[in-house]
């Protein structure tokens, strides 16, 4: 009976350490190294200049890349949900079948940025600039919202994002 206590303790551990962050590996992150597939939960990784590194695959949910620079970036079947993104610069960089749900792109700079597969369910894309974007289709701008100052692709439109009213 003891030892069933301890076992299941033990995995209950495990269990709760499973989805935090690892700091190392944000660490090295911040210094400009490749991570593909890390866990970088809850990252800040704003005001960074980051070009070219490889996060495919990694989970940066609710992270921070507020202002910062990651052009041709790889961010490849990322878990970027719930991610501030606030006028970052994206250029050429890869969210291909990434999750970008309820992320915020406030402002975003994503010229050439391949949005193919992308989940934008819920993203504000108020501001920002997709004109060059490739991949995007009016499926995914159906389910995220925009402003007058988003910049699409011709012949694509986003619903506009609906104020707060308290």
């Amino acid at each position: 009976m003891i030892r069933q206590g301890l076992l299941l303790a033990a995995f209950s551990l495990f269990a709760l350490n499973a989805g935090a962050q690892n700091a190392s590996e944000i660490e090295a992150v911040r210094s400009g190294h490749s991570c593909a597939g890390c866990n970088l939960f809850q990252a800040n990784l704003s005001y960074h200049d980051l070009p070219g590194l490889d996060l495919s695959g990694a989970r940066l949910k609710q992270s921070d890349l507020s202002l910062s620079t990651m052009n041709k970036a790889n961010f490849a079947g990322s878990n970027l949900a719930i991610s501030n993104m606030f006028g970052g610069r994206f250029t050429g960089a890869s969210f291909k079948n990434a999750d970008l749900s309820r992320t915020v792109l406030v402002g975003a700079y994503l010229g050439g940025a391949d949005l193919s597969g992308a989940n934008l369910s819920g993203a504000n894309l108020s501001g920002a600039e997709l004109t060059t974007a490739k991949g995007l289709t009016q499926d995914q701008l159906d389910t995220s919202c925009g402003d007058a100052t988003t910049h699409l692709p011709e012949g694509l439109q986003i619903p506009l994002c609906r104020a707060l009213i308290h």
